[in-house]
């Protein structure tokens, strides 16, 4: 793209975010017909990039970090902390080059592939300090629910069955950094198409049904379950199983811009189900039974995924910080509130249980619906049990942040 319309592009996207100019134009002064023959031109609105920014504000969302002790971690002295220690190895893959975790990751190393229990509990409770994470109002309780790696059908051609596409990133998708223009906005990210000279947001769920074949994205595999394919969008990543037996695996590679919005909760506000039944196996079962209204549940949630094809092979699907996701050990946060990669002590209780859930985790992910302070996506694995537990989980939990000892994270409390 030619740097003009692409500054051009730019100064769309920030006056789009800040609003520099929401309120339209006075309007011109009115004149009698009496004293003029027409009024006169208003003045144009100056350009909004020569104003200066405004200061940014502090999202409601964004949780804080209280100083804690391994002491206030319940359970802390029962967890099988050798289980952790591969997601621990995979978030220094990534850290170690950081000042914040060279130490930390240097002397992980040095205790050798597989250290005794109380060895590397020691070096855990000499070398972190757990932070509490709180909301942004202070309180320390929020939501733990769970994701998995799906298994779901499909073939490389279309035919009767498999007539669902699973796209990969469009042709037309601009995605637009805006950090070249506001600094302060560098977290965040526009998604849209071009129309000659201007930047549109991109097509919904429901627009990308409609056109059909005529979405410039290519095709990388056809799902037979458009229900299974939602909730591979949903998980972000999955293996396809063809009908040889053989898999292919994708992962996230765009979206198109649009908020997640969740497809139970429109079913709630429809009256065809209870908090309680708004699971993943629940919305499923209703699809079954409610095929006439498929696209319209489906198009509640304007949020669309597009994939890309991994390299086969073992272990969990890649995370946001870009390493392999450990079973049972790997979390989704909102980076804004946890560091990602950072050891985190989650306190919460298995999928519609009391049974407790205390356990070293390591944030290695993100999502779309991960917002704000107290709020994790325990990560189950891979397969059928996986997604059952993580489609029964909405659970009530706690989180501690482990730190090098001697760091002060930004999100400090005061």
């Amino acid at each position: 793209m030619p740097a003009s319309r692409l500054n051009r592009l730019l100064v769309v996207a920030a006056l789009a975010l800040l609003a520099a100019c929401a309120s339209p134009p006075p309007p011109a002064p009115a004149c009698p017909i009496t004293e003029c023959p027409s009024c006169p031109a208003c003045p144009r609105c100056p350009k909004c990039p020569e104003l200066p920014p405004p200061p940014p504000k502090a999202s409601p969302e964004v949780g804080r970090l209280k100083a804690s002790t391994l002491q206030a971690l319940p359970d802390f002295a029962d967890d099988r902390l050798l289980e952790a220690l591969p997601a621990l190895k995979q978030s220094c893959s990534r850290l170690s080059a950081q000042a914040t975790w060279s130490g930390f990751c240097a002397g992980l190393a040095a205790l050798g592939e597989r250290p005794d229990e109380a060895r590397l509990r020691r070096y855990l409770s000499e070398t972190l300090q757990p932070w509490q994470v709180l909301n942004a109002d202070g309180s320390e309780e929020g939501l733990v629910t769970g994701y998995y790696e799906p298994l779901i059908r499909g073939r490389l051609t279309p035919d009767a069955v498999a007539r669902w596409p699973i796209h990969g990133v469009p042709d037309d998708l601009v995605d637009v950094e805006l950090a070249g223009v506001y600094p302060d906005l560098a977290r965040f990210r526009l998604r849209g198409r071009l129309e000659g000279n201007r930047l549109l947001p991109y097509w919904t769920r429901a627009e990308i049904e409609r056109l059909g074949a005529e979405l410039p994205a290519p095709v990388l595999l056809w799902a037979e379950d458009p229900i299974e394919l939602f909730f591979l969008q949903v998980q972000g990543s999955g293996r396809v199983e063809l009908p040889d037996g053989s898999r292919i695996r994708i992962g996230y590679a765009d979206q198109n811009g649009h908020p997640y919005v969740s497809i139970g909760r429109w079913l709630i506000d429809q009256g065809e189900m209870t908090l309680a039944q708004a699971s993943m196996d629940g919305i499923k079962a209703w699809a079954a039974t409610h095929p006439e209204r498929l696209s319209a549940l489906l198009g509640a949630n304007p949020s669309y995924v597009f994939f890309r094809q991994l390299p086969a092979g073992e272990g969990g699907p890649i995370g946001a910080l870009g390493v392999p996701l450990t079973d049972g050990r790997s979390i989704a946060v909102d980076p804004r509130s946890v560091p990602l990669g950072a050891p985190v002590f989650i306190d919460a209780t298995e999928p519609n249980s009391t049974q407790p859930l205390r356990r070293l985790v390591v944030a290695q992910d993100t999502g779309s619906a991960i917002k704000g302070g107290v709020r994790a996506d325990f990560f189950w694995g891979f397969g059928g049990e996986a997604g059952r537990k993580a489609g029964r989980m909405r659970q009530a939990g706690r989180l501690w942040v482990l730190l090098p000892v001697g760091h002060v994270p930004a999100q400090a409390a005061p």
